[in-house]
């Protein structure tokens, strides 16, 4: 459980490097039952992508992965480390990458939300997103297969 002064603590967002990859790989583990593995952020490094961490010098509590191209971009992960989920550093790093896509002319936002993650689902109502479809058996699940929402809004943000 985190102490007041920590959840109090100061995180800026940067750009993602190699050398905090383990750090982002176990904020994945511990947030996901099938998380990112380390060659995964390591490609989406190499390809370019808007990859950002909301990090000071001892940790990183949140990371998140866009795509950008040809006018559309495409949350690949949002991801918060447990201990400091629903204080609104999800809600921050996602506002970032919306606002670092439509600098570079993306106007439409897509992403896929497992059916079952209420919370990032309200999140990403909050901010404007709405359903516009579904993959059937999209992600691994703890027993068989789960559903996946599809997602998307207009950019810029208000």
């Amino acid at each position: 459980m985190l102490t007041q002064s920590e959840k109090q603590l100061q995180f800026f967002a940067r750009n993602m490097r190699y050398s905090v990859v383990d750090m982002v790989v176990q904020n994945e583990a511990a947030a996901y039952d099938h998380p990112w593995t380390k060659r995964i952020v390591i490609d989406c490094l190499r390809a370019g992508y808007q990859c950002w961490v909301l990090a000071n010098k001892q940790k990183i509590v949140a990371h998140g992965v866009m795509s950008v191209a040809i006018g559309e971009c495409h949350l690949l992960t949002l991801c918060v480390h447990p201990e400091f989920q629903r204080h609104g550093y999800g809600r921050k790093i996602f506002n970032l990458l919306l606002d670092r896509a439509y600098k570079l002319d993306a106007s439409e936002c897509f992403l896929e939300v497992r059916a079952s993650n209420e919370g990032a689902i309200t999140l990403y109502r909050s901010i404007g997103f709405t359903v516009i479809g579904e993959r059937k058996n999209y992600y691994p699940g703890l027993e068989g297969r789960e559903d996946a929402l599809i997602m998307s809004r207009s950019l810029p943000l208000p």
